[in-house]
């Protein structure tokens, strides 16, 4: 892919995909997110995404709303655990009113109290929404439960009684901590000329001055594996079954991604979806999901079930798991495995948006980003022995932890 990347003289990096849409996207990717807070900050880095939307030292809030909106595109905005994402979706000849704009979102907000005030009431019915959800909830009580004790282990958007301390001057000082140029990465997809793009990139992003990350993330320590039963008031039983994955770096990855896609990834072949669904139908929703982080990772197994049917799901997911550790994939049976992911890979690099929110992330922790027949040959240099080493490095029953909402 011909990928264009640029520094600006205070170390801000930029990456741009040429294309021929008159569609483009833009963005900023802050290596800021849950695990940067501090034990009085829980819930601060998506509460800052919010707040970036609230008001500059030049836009009030309803102007930061219009300016994208009057001229047909989308302003939008994510945090997770390691990273908070800023984007908009426009025509091209909108770009310098996008990238002025989140020049003037990332680095000129004010976090005015008084529009905390509103902001806070605003997350505290998002956090009640998220606990109606125990689809959704599960994943964070799982993830709090297998990095206990590490920044990892508490969920993105706080609780209720810690937003409602969040003030002001802690907003500011979280974001002065780590919004700084070489911890940020500008991203665009789109036709704008690349010249052009630096151009303007110097003109709104090249004033921020450097400055010092004080980001301290440590290491996950490993904790012993629970297995833990709570009563929900819900329909149905849901599930989690799981445990560490690998790092973002680490070699085993593209191993690790094929095996999970072949356990319970998106296809309706995976193992998982066939026993559990099709041959039983003792669910309706089975999927596995690995993720990684820049020091470790999380492998898990989601399902919901009908509450006489929950043995008999964990069983045959223990029981697909045996089978990966103990016997090695046969040569076309890894040729399909590789096969599917390739093609899905390829297909959705069709999305633009998904390809282009990717691009700053991948830029910030490699410098690069692989083309898509750099990707297709590590995958096809995944062996079966690779498949089955990764299997029962992650499937080691001894080191799988499970929560259950009943």
């Amino acid at each position: 892919m011909d990928y264009q990347i640029y520094t600006l003289p205070n170390g801000l990096r930029i990456i741009h995909k040429p294309d021929v849409s008159n569609v483009s996207y833009c963005g900023l990717f802050v290596n800021a997110g849950t695990r940067d807070e501090h034990a009085d900050e829980y819930g601060m880095a998506h509460f800052v995404e919010h707040m970036l939307f609230k008001g500059t030292t030049k836009r009030k809030y309803h102007h930061i709303i219009n300016r994208m909106e009057s001229v047909g595109g989308d302003l939008n905005a994510y945090t997770n655990k390691e990273e908070t994402v800023i984007y908009t979706t426009f025509l091209e000849p909108h770009f310098e009113r996008a990238l002025e704009l989140l020049s003037d979102l990332v680095f000129h907000s004010e976090f005015p109290q008084k529009e905390m005030d509103k902001e806070i009431e605003v997350v505290i019915d998002e956090i009640h929404s998220y606990e109606d959800s125990p689809s959704e909830l599960i994943y964070d009580e799982f993830e709090n439960l297998v990095f206990a004790g590490s920044q990892l282990g508490h969920n993105i958007l706080g609780n209720a009684k810690q937003i409602k301390k969040l003030t002001s001057p802690k907003v500011k000082a979280f974001v002065n901590r780590l919004y700084h140029p070489n911890n940020i990465v500008f991203f665009s997809n789109g036709k704008t000329d690349f010249k052009k793009i630096v151009r303007l990139a110097e003109k709104y992003l090249s004033g921020i001055p450097q400055a010092e990350t004080a980001q301290s993330r440590i290491d996950a320590e490993t904790v012993l594996p629970e297995h833990l039963l709570i009563k929900k008031k819900t329909s149905q039983i849901h599930a989690i079954i799981g445990g560490r994955g690998y790092e973002i770096k680490n070699p085993k990855r593209k191993a690790f991604h094929l095996l999970n896609n072949i356990l319970g990834g998106p296809g309706m072949n995976s193992r998982l979806n066939i026993e559990l669904r099709e041959k039983h139908g003792y669910v309706y929703n089975v999927e596995s999901s690995a993720t990684t982080y820049t020091d470790t990772g999380l492998f898990t197994v989601y399902f919901g079930t009908d509450k006489r049917n929950k043995d008999k799901c964990i069983e045959l997911i223990y029981k697909e798991l045996k089978k990966l550790r103990d016997t090695q994939l046969t040569t076309s049976q890894l040729n399909a495995a590789k096969k599917q992911l390739i093609g899905q890979i390829g297909i959705s690099s069709d999305n633009r948006e998904n390809i282009t929110l990717s691009m700053g992330k991948t830029f910030f922790h490699y410098g690069r980003i692989d083309s898509f027949e750099e990707t297709f040959a590590k995958i096809e240099a995944v062996t079966a022995k690779d498949i089955r080493e990764v299997a029962n490095e992650i499937f080691d029953e001894k080191s799988l932890f499970s929560l259950i909402y009943h």
